[in-house]
């Protein structure tokens, strides 16, 4: 029973004016009594006009006492205006390096795949060699050699760079690292991402489209057995003309 209804319920179960018995409860009990009932009345309105208020001041009474929330996964990737999702392809500039130490730093801990990431540890491991990338490569840099890791891979014996390996049931193992406390996941990469789209655990999609024509692939999703439909909920333009976003599944 929501809110609403419960106020009805007491609004129906309070005496009203003409049911107050004068012999028991007096003229100025009877008043009294008439004057609460109103006033209730008049409470109840107000709360159905302003229920975000209401929920504010009392709870909601619809949730459960007890309620954990799941900690999102995101998943965020760059593609060409084609669809191709070939990393040496996109246009790598200082916006888009910050945009992504942004990403990085609203998750707790990134998940890839093997490929990616051992793709990853050798492209961004620390200490890289004098020279080797330009400066304002250095805080995504420092970001993702710092970030937790999981990998999920049942080929690998051991990981370090901060990881942890995965193994088992996929659906189990991430719904279990989603149910830790905590701000977030992220994942990359093209066939896990694949894999968590089937399963329908991925919360927000990020799709960074660069206007740069490849005219081959990989192409996302490729595959993919059944339909997700999206909202978009945000979007951000660089001054490169790629184009960040947001979308979320719809439910």
């Amino acid at each position: 029973m929501d809110w609403l209804e419960l106020t009805k319920v007491r609004a129906v179960s309070e005496p009203r004016p003409s049911q107050l018995n004068p012999v028991s409860y007096g003229p100025s009990r009877g008043l009294w009594q008439a004057a609460i009932w109103i006033s209730r009345l008049t409470q109840r309105d107000e709360w159905a006009q302003h229920p975000v208020a209401a929920e504010e001041r009392f709870g909601s009474l619809n949730k459960p006492r007890y309620s954990h929330a799941m900690r999102p996964l995101r998943y965020s990737i760059n593609v060409t205006l084609d669809g191709c999702c070939d990393h040496r392809e996109m246009i790598a500039d200082e916006d888009l390096h910050r945009h992504a130490v942004e990403n990085l730093a609203q998750a707790d801990a990134l998940l890839f795949g093997r490929v990616t990431f051992e793709m990853m540890e050798a492209g961004w491991r620390q200490p890289a060699p004098t020279g080797a990338r330009p400066d304002w490569m250095e805080p995504f840099a420092r970001t993702i050699d710092a970030a937790r890791k999981y990998v999920v891979s049942s080929t690998l014996e051991r990981v370090d760079w901060n990881a942890e390996l995965v193994r088992g049931d996929l659906g189990k193992a991430v719904q279990q690292l989603k149910g830790e406390p905590g701000k977030g996941l992220l994942v990359g990469g093209v066939k896990l991402p694949l894999a968590l789209a089937e399963l329908g655990l991925i919360d927000e999609y990020e799709i960074v489209v660069h206007p740069r024509l490849a005219g081959h692939g990989p192409t996302l999703f490729a595959g993919l057995s059944k339909r997700i439909d999206l909202k978009l909920v945000s979007r951000l333009e660089f001054s490169s003309g790629a184009v960040a976003m947001r979308y979320e599944p719809r439910r």
